[in-house]
């Protein structure tokens, strides 16, 4: 077995080397052909344009004839150049060398007796210009043009006639990168909340550490696995563990990394790629976003000839499908979009295995956020936990960029720790963007605002099934002007109807305060109604929760599993059936709007506190907000007494003068927010 990382040399040939066939130095000549038709050139040139000679009349010349000004002249063809003593002449003609045109025939012998009489001093003669000179000069561009093609195409692509890819030399070579045990230090402790991925992966690095364990009883290990789960869930990251455990070589390419401008280039690398796998097996094979190579063949618009991306899908199903049980080597993929990928490929004898990585659960996401926290300094007080509880349907890279926005966060405001209100503000800057505190408001805008949030927190509290409220603001965050953050108890996979009609009314309690404190409406109650809508639509026509149409699926998803060859059908059901479900749909939503209606009417004075109080304070959280339910008052102090109050603090004397209190963060995120 060769060692890990490296292909299999050939003993006794000094012309191959660990990574393919060792470049022979070559004479330089196309270095010296490119110097010696540069030399050429200057040559050629230097003569004509050292000095650029000026064109002067037939009536100039003769005068400076007759003053004895001109000291050298030679004729070419119908034309005189010559060069004037420096320092005479009419003065008409600044330039030394000069030139005469004559009409044809003009120049004969006698001309030529004559000047010799006049100007005894001046070198007079005929320039020679042989014929062959004439046609290198007119060949000379197109020997310039053809040799730098050569020099740096053609010369380029030879350099490597050993690989591969024939003539194309290094285009057919596999761009893998090859990675080892000691050239990663990601390992399985790096690798948290998918527990059950890292199951299924440990039986492959098991078997490839010891094969005759699994061959005692007969089993075959799978050739290929395929992992599956949405963006940022840790598929290359897991990817990037096996390397790290598993003491044998792991080839590592992007399945964009096999198409390129050449047609047949991507099949040609495909065959290096496992070429060389199989020399250093046992070995893994990692193809990350296979979905650029791997889609459905004989579906799309093909422009005519052969298509580059099936060719190398082709070559792909070929040499998963020629391994023999005693090649050791393990494939392994990773896409987010297995719904576009070719039949053929995750069949079993290919991909045999398809480990789906998930979004990670409430103690998933808990042992992430400690994975990642261990890089930076947090203070005693910091609570992961309620973060984690705080972050539903967060990916395990969106988890990865709350700690580093906390810290970053921290570093700004000059803190030796994180602390817990940077961890909240960096959850809410990733989920919806960073508090636009700069921003002016209107104050109608910011009334209205206020009861729309202080309507949503105060439904979310009194109707039984929703979630806890976490804090309310009114200050604008990425597209909302503000928003009601809940803390979910615990991840809900099934939703009941008790808790979508609960959702119901607090969508619509936003719309509702405004109204009923304001007079008017406005647009910011959108994403409210789209929400409650869409609530309804689906427990009608998907999860069958209304009595009128009983347990049937209406969606009217088509079950075409080729989304290249989709068209668009109608719905599967009768006019009669849609208009039921738009009158179902309009009933509950109208259902949950008049009783929100009823139960903010009952409690008008506590929802005019709550408003009053985000008027003031702009933030507030949900123990806040309960202590003004029971009618307490709040005594923290508001953005404007800390404004005032800043002045008067002493400056710091052992670090720079810290930002004001107008860009402290505020509290932080929460999973069903109510954006206004």
């Amino acid at each position: 077995m060769t060692e890990p990382g490296k292909q299999n040399d050939d003993k006794g040939d000094p012309k191959r080397g660990p990574n393919g066939p060792v470049r022979v130095p070559r004479p330089a000549f196309g270095w010296l052909l490119f110097a010696a038709i540069g030399l050429m050139l200057l040559l050629l040139l230097s003569g004509n344009f050292n000095q650029r000679a000026s064109e002067i009349s037939i009536s100039q010349f003769w005068n400076l004839v007759e003053n004895g000004a001109v000291a050298e002249l030679k004729v070419k063809d119908n034309m005189l150049e010559g060069r004037r003593r420096v320092g005479q002449g009419d003065g008409a003609n600044e330039a030394e060398r000069f030139v005469v045109k004559y009409p044809p025939g003009a120049i004969d012998q006698k001309f030529m007796d004559k000047l010799t009489t006049l100007c005894p001093d001046a070198e007079i003669g005929y320039e020679e210009n042989p014929y062959f000179f004439q046609i290198l000069l007119a060949l000379l561009p197109w020997v310039l043009i053809l040799g730098f093609a050569w020099f740096f195409v053609i010369r380029q692509l030879r350099s490597a006639g050993a690989g591969p890819g024939g003539m194309l030399g290094s285009f057919g070579r596999s761009r893998h990168k090859v990675t080892t045990k000691e050239h990663t230090n990601i390992t399985f402790e790096d690798v948290a909340g998918i527990d059950e991925a890292k199951d299924e992966v440990t039986e492959i690095i098991e078997f490839l550490r010891n094969p005759k364990r699994f061959a005692r009883l007969g089993g075959r290990i799978p050739r290929g696995v395929l992992l599956i789960g949405d963006p940022g869930c840790g598929k290359t990251l897991l990817a990037k563990a096996i390397a790290g455990e598993a003491d044998v070589p792991f080839f590592n390419i992007s399945g964009s990394d096999f198409v390129e401008m050449f047609v047949g280039v991507g099949a040609s690398r495909v065959r290096d790629l496992f070429k060389q796998a199989k020399e250093n097996a046992p070995c893994i094979i990692f193809l990350d976003e296979i979905d650029a190579v791997g889609r459905r063949r004989g579906a799309g618009f093909s422009t005519g000839g052969h298509d580059e991306r099936e060719q190398t899908l082709n070559a792909i199903l070929v040499e998963m499908d020629g391994f023999d049980t005693s090649d050791q080597v393990i494939v392994i993929a990773a896409t987010n979009r297995v719904d576009v990928l070719d039949p053929a490929l995750v069949r079993p004898g290919r991909f045999d295995r398809e480990v789906y990585v998930p979004l990670p659960d409430i103690k998933g996401r808990f042992e992430i956020l400690k994975v990642h926290a261990r890089k930076i300094k947090l203070a005693a007080e910091v609570d992961l936990e309620r973060i984690a509880r705080g972050t539903p349907m967060f990916s395990g890279a969106d988890l990865a960029a709350i700690i580093n926005e906390s810290a970053l966060l921290a570093t700004l405001q000059n803190k030796d720790f994180v602390e817990m209100d940077d961890l909240e503000e960096a959850r809410d800057k990733v989920r919806w963007g960073r508090a636009k505190k700069s921003r002016v408001i209107d104050e109608e805008e910011k009334n209205a605002t206020a009861y729309h949030e202080a309507g949503h927190a105060l439904v979310q509290l009194l109707v039984p099934g929703t979630d806890p409220v976490h804090k309310v603001c009114i200050i604008p965050r990425g597209p909302y002007g503000g928003a009601t953050f809940s803390l979910p108890e615990r991840d809900r996979s099934n939703y009941s109807r008790k808790y979508l009609q609960a959702m119901m009314r607090v969508a619509c309690a936003g719309r509702i305060a405004e109204e009923m404190f304001c007079g008017e409406i406005n647009t910011g109650a959108y994403a409210d109604i789209r929400q409650a809508t869409e609530m309804a639509r689906k427990m009608v026509t998907d999860w069958g929760m209304n009595e009128r149409l009983g347990f049937v699926y209406l969606g009217g998803e088509s079950e075409n599993k080729n989304p290249w060859l989709e068209l668009p059908s109608g719905r599967e059901y009768s006019e009669k059936t849609q208009q039921i479900i738009d009158e179902e749909v309009k009933r509950l939503v109208d259902q949950a709007y008049d009783d929100t209606r009823r139960l903010l009417e009952g409690h008008r004075r506590q929802l005019e506190t709550i408003a009053k109080a985000l008027l003031k304070y702009e933030t507030l959280t949900g123990e806040e907000i309960q202590a003004l339910m029971r009618g307490e008052k709040l005594t923290k102090p508001t953005i404007s007494d800390l404004l005032d109050a800043e002045p008067a603090a002493p400056p710091p004397q052992t670090r720079p003068v810290e930002s004001p209190p107008e860009d402290l963060p505020e509290l932080g995120d929460g999973t069903l927010p109510q954006p206004g």
